[in-house]
């Protein structure tokens, strides 16, 4: 028997590993989305923090909403496997005709899923839509600025053909059935997976990927970034996984 995805449903997969300061932030953003038909799964890669217990103890808080119905799913891996294992293994869980990502320390728009699942109705040539975002010191959340390196239309495929990077990966959803044909994240290339899946979504000669002008979402800089352990600094333009 197949594997057959909810029409209509967004799956949200969220990585955590020690990221205990940021989750609450991160989680509000996500009940405020004004899409209804959303389920999240949050998959703790072995956090050390509090991060798992601080997310259970939030579900509990919002016994209401389970209660409305909503999927809200988490996994703690009993050993830490770095982040592709981490996000693949949420990603075969969702159920969604979509997915999404969230990376567990940033925030988003509250019409970020409408915005973005209106596109994919509306285009179904894309298989993956990123949008614009802003860029916040933490601590400092109305004191955004704006990215520069974003590419939209055919020079994606460009800028990825010469082993560029122009979409930001925390602001991506993409069809499930992608997922269905291509698999998730590998471990291939250390600290840039989150380029490798996109350029592997990519087809070549096809404008199958895009990235949206609207600001839906709010990336934080801090110093226990992950992209710190390979750039030595916030890097987000050029490797947006945090």
């Amino acid at each position: 028997m197949s594997f057959q995805r909810i029409p209509g449903l967004v799956s949200i997969v969220i990585t955590v590993y020690n990221k205990l300061p940021y989750l609450s932030e991160c989680l509000t953003s996500l009940l405020d989305q004004t899409y209804e038909s959303w389920e999240l799964i949050l998959i703790d890669d072995a956090s050390t923090d509090g991060s798992y217990e601080y997310v259970m103890n939030w579900l509990n808080n919002n016994e209401p909403l389970l209660r409305e119905g909503k999927g809200i799913y988490t996994l703690r891996l009993p050993r830490n496997t770095g982040y592709a294992g981490a996000i693949t293994t949420g990603m075969y869980l969702a159920k969604g005709e979509y997915i999404a990502i969230q990376d567990a320390d940033d925030l988003s728009h509250p019409a970020r899923l409408a915005i973005q699942v209106r596109y994919l109705n509306h285009h179904p040539h894309i298989d993956l839509i990123g949008t614009n975002y802003e860029v916040f010191e933490d601590g400092l959340p109305n004191r955004r600025m704006p990215v520069y390196w974003l590419k939209y239309g055919e020079q994606i495929g460009k800028v990825y053909e010469k082993g560029g990077h122009c979409i930001c990966h925390g602001t991506v959803m993409f069809r499930g059935a992608v997922f269905d044909r291509i698999g998730g994240h590998t471990r291939r290339i250390e600290g840039a997976e989150d380029y490798e899946f996109i350029a592997k979504v990519i087809k070549p000669g096809a404008r199958n990927v895009e990235n949206l002008r609207e600001v839906l979402y709010y990336y934080r800089k801090h110093p226990k970034q992950r992209s710190r352990n390979y750039f030595g600094k916030p890097q987000k333009e050029k490797n947006d996984d945090a």
